[in-house]
Order: C-alpha cells, then sequence, then structure tokens
C-alpha cells in the first residue's frame, strides 16, 4: 500500500495510491493495513511501502489536526514506513524532516 495523505491535491495517476484526507482516516488505513497483515488476509511480501504527506490538512484539520500529527503518532507506537513529503509549506516540511531524521526513518525523495 502507498497511502497519499492530503487535503486537497489528487495523486499521480501513475500510481495506485490509497487516498486519505485527514489524520485519523491515515490511522484508521494503517490500522487496518496491520490487522489484515496479521491475520494473513494479504501476500506474504504486501507492505506499506511508503506514506506520501502533505503538512497542512486545511478543512480536514478538525479530524486529527495537521499532517505532521501522523508522524507523531507513527512515533509514538513505534511504527517505522518510509516517508515522502509532497508539502509546499517549506516550515512545515522542515518540521516533518525533523521528526524523520530523528528516528533514523527513511524519507523518499
Amino acid at each position: 500500500m502507498i497511502l497519499w495523505v492530503d487535503d486537497i491535491r489528487t495523486p499521480p495517476a501513475q500510481i495506485n495510491y490509497r487516498v486519505v484526507h485527514s489524520v485519523n482516516e491515515a490511522k484508521l488505513a494503517i490500522e487496518e493495513f496491520e490487522k489484515a497483515q496479521e491475520l494473513g488476509r494479504l501476500c506474504d511480501d504486501a507492505e506499506i511501502e511508503w506514506i506520501d504527506m502533505d503538512h497542512d490538512a486545511g478543512d480536514f484539520q478538525h479530524d486529527g489536526g495537521d499532517y505532521i500529527k501522523l508522524l507523531d503518532w507513527l512515533e509514538e507506537r513505534g511504527s517505522c514506513y518510509p516517508i515522502r513529503i509532497h508539502s509546499m509549506n517549506p516550515v512545515g516540511a522542515a518540521n516533518m524532516r525533523a521528526i524523520i531524521q530523528h528516528n533514523n526513518w527513511e524519507e523518499v525523495l
């Protein structure tokens, strides 16, 4: 699964993304994927390939905050997935990169 987390942009058509619009929706998608994997409902090599994220949640901020909160949640639970940042907010992107680097997570460029 490749997760697209953004309030307004659509993902590139050439990649089959799972699209979510809020932090809580992203958490649910990750938990559902992990549960299906745990129960053996997915192929053995199925994985979350990466999470492609914006920073600002816009109208979806009420459902979990800005998308950096997803990184906070991943950090709290000890999860490690490659992250790609596609935010146009330079300060927000820098703050997200700081979390990625602090945890030694892979940043997909």
